[in-house]
């Protein structure tokens, strides 16, 4: 099991490229950078919350945008692997977005994942042009679109929400076939597609989180597929990430605060001391 860390790359905290650098040479495996276009205002004064009753931070409007972020941090390394965690897909026009993945799995000698997830915020969605309530199917075909642009010399998708006629479109990703799609989220039909669509599993830590993890790997080697587990919001607890590490996640990953560098040291230095104990170092 390896490590990496999330984080929110604000233009007022450590920059991605410099939180990069450091997280590679403390021998870390990944850096994974948020997303959010913006947050609309609720109306009347309304105290912003996430779609668990919890309130809405200020980084969350304060963001990078998440594949410049990413192109900073795989440009200052040579190993780290990058991506999104996540990327909202029904936020963005698949053809553009399977250019900019592509682009940048290039430059970064293969090294992109790409995180993705249909978002919580129903005014944020909206304002991009998508109904909130149709955003699972739209993230789908979009993703199914991409891929095609990804393998495809000349690809073609024709669905409700994409349709395009044979174009050509490159480069081509590093990976093959595409660089690793991560499927984010917890709720009650994320384990299908993961299933669908996804190479792996990204959820954010809770109780009883293992036990679903078990599900999912009993239901993908019915399916005959392999798929990983990458558990973010992993806690700085011994316990805990050895329970993950017996489950068969395959990495564990700690947020880290949007902060000065002496603020983000510490908590690395917290998860890092977790997984020593863990480890038995």
């Amino acid at each position: 099991m390896d490590s990496g860390f999330g984080y929110f790359s604000t233009h007022d905290a450590v920059s991605p490229g410099d939180l990069a650098r450091l997280v590679e040479q403390r021998g870390h495996e990944a850096l994974l950078f948020t997303e959010h276009t913006h947050i609309p205002i609720p109306p009347g004064g309304e105290v912003l919350k996430d779609d668990r009753g919890r309130v809405v931070p200020r980084r969350y409007w304060h963001t990078y945008d998440t594949f410049v972020a990413c192109t900073a941090a795989g440009l200052a390394t040579t190993r780290l692997r990058v991506g999104t965690g996540v990327c909202l897909v029904p936020q963005h026009d698949p053809i553009n977005l399977a250019k900019t993945v592509a682009s940048i799995d290039r430059l970064t000698g293969g090294r992109f994942e790409l995180g993705v997830g249909a978002g919580w915020n129903e005014p944020e969605t909206r304002d991009h042009g998508v109904d909130p309530r149709r955003r699972f199917a739209v993230m789908k075909e979009r993703i199914e679109a991409m891929k095609r642009i990804w393998t495809d010399d000349e690809a073609e998708y024709h669905g409700e929400f994409v349709s395009f006629g044979p174009m050509w479109s490159y480069p081509k990703p590093a990976q093959w076939p595409h660089p690793p799609v991560l499927v984010g989220g917890v709720g009650p039909r994320v384990l299908e597609r993961v299933l669908a669509y996804g190479d792996a599993w990204l959820p954010n830590y809770s109780p009883g989180i293992l036990d679903r993890v078990a599900e999912l790997f009993r239901l993908a080697e019915e399916a005959g597929k392999r798929v990983k587990v990458i558990m973010l919001s992993a806690p700085s607890d011994p316990r805990v990430l050895e329970e993950c590490e017996k489950a068969g996640v395959a990495r564990v990953m700690a947020w880290l605060p949007s902060a000065n560098l002496g603020r983000v040291e510490r908590a690395m230095d917290e998860f890092e001391n977790a997984l020593a104990e863990m480890r038995g170092e």
